[in-house]
């Protein structure tokens, strides 16, 4: 079973089940949206020694989860699970997920960095991803940056520093 020297941020305790069914890893646990100061610190003070990688769900408390984490811990190392691969009967979520894409997004972890334009809005613009939600996706699958609108995109492309150069060599054009 393969060690994960990084503690893993999750939601809850069925997500913990699930990392700790597919690797040798420690989490910490926000409870959902109730995430609190104690929780905050605890990343905080695990970021410092060892590094954390926050994995939640692909969902709007999901995403909510990670900008409050984020707030706290900046240039955090993150992975996504792609809504589609977490859909379960009743529920989405990382407990839901396929048990292959737990494995990608954390093999594909991206850390992003505030506060450095690697790629302009004019930019952006010429690649077509606006108006085109398959082209947009693709995009995001291709840079593991999870799932959004355009704008989140754009952020997203600046905080993980890419360039229109390397969207294009992905794209293959």
């Amino acid at each position: 079973m393969e060690k994960i020297k990084e503690v893993i941020v999750v939601e809850g305790k069925t997500d913990t089940a699930v990392i700790k069914k597919l690797f040798d890893a420690d989490t910490i646990e926000t409870n959902g949206l109730a995430i609190d100061d104690k929780t905050l610190d605890l990343i905080e003070q695990a970021n410092l020694k060892r590094g954390v990688i926050v994995l939640t769900d692909p969902d709007y408390p999901g995403m909510r989860i990670r900008n409050i984490i984020i707030e706290r811990v900046p240039n955090i190392k993150q992975a996504f699970v792609d809504k589609k691969d977490a859909i379960g009967e009743k529920k989405l979520g990382i407990a839901e997920a396929r048990e292959e894409a737990i494995i990608e997004a954390l093999k594909n972890v991206v850390t992003f960095t505030k506060d450095v334009e690697t790629i302009t809005w004019p930019e952006f613009i010429s690649l077509d991803i606006i108006g085109d939600k398959k082209r947009r996706m693709k995009v995001y699958d291709l840079f593991h940056l999870g799932y959004g609108n355009a704008k989140t995109l754009f952020k997203r492309l600046n905080m993980a520093q890419i360039t229109k150069q390397d969207i294009l060599e992905k794209l293959g054009e």
